[in-house]
């Protein structure tokens, strides 16, 4: 039987999570430092907290933040503008077969578990999730007659 390689249900390989890890914490160094030149970039601090590698290990989706989590949008798209360069100086750290290219996105997880955190304590859904509790609560009683 053949063996599957990829993002399946799996999940990532070891090699590429290990690899993944390697270009973070590379591009981390590289971006505290303040080695670009690039003024929309220049004093801003930018968090790396994954790198996700494709399968082939020729793309690293890069989740950054800014610091503070300020003109998000801004600072993607100047990191995406200077991609190629920081592929090079990944080039230098790195010793790869094939240095991945660089794709950054905007890490947006802790704004969805707070957005989502908020939406079950709405009091609406908070009826509804108490209201689901009381069931269950009845059918474990009534399990208990039954047995």
């Amino acid at each position: 039987m053949a063996r599957q390689h990829g993002q399946g249900a799996k999940g990532p390989s070891q090699r590429q999570l290990r690899v993944g890890e390697t270009v973070r914490k590379e591009l981390s160094d590289i971006l505290s430092r303040g080695e670009l030149a690039d003024p929309e970039l220049d004093g801003v601090i930018v968090t790396v907290p994954e790198v996700r590698m494709t399968p082939d290990l020729r793309l690293a989706s890069c989740l950054v933040m800014p610091l503070g989590g300020q003109d998000g949008e801004k600072i993607e798209k100047a990191l995406n503008r200077v991609a190629k360069y920081l592929r090079g100086l990944l080039s230098r750290r790195l010793t790869m077969k094939y240095m991945p290219d660089l794709r950054f996105v905007l890490d947006t997880r802790f704004d969805d578990d707070d957005r989502i955190g908020s939406l079950l304590h709405e009091p609406v859904v908070a009826r509804d999730l108490d209201e689901d509790e009381d069931q269950s609560d009845e059918d474990l009683d009534d399990n208990d007659k039954n047995a």
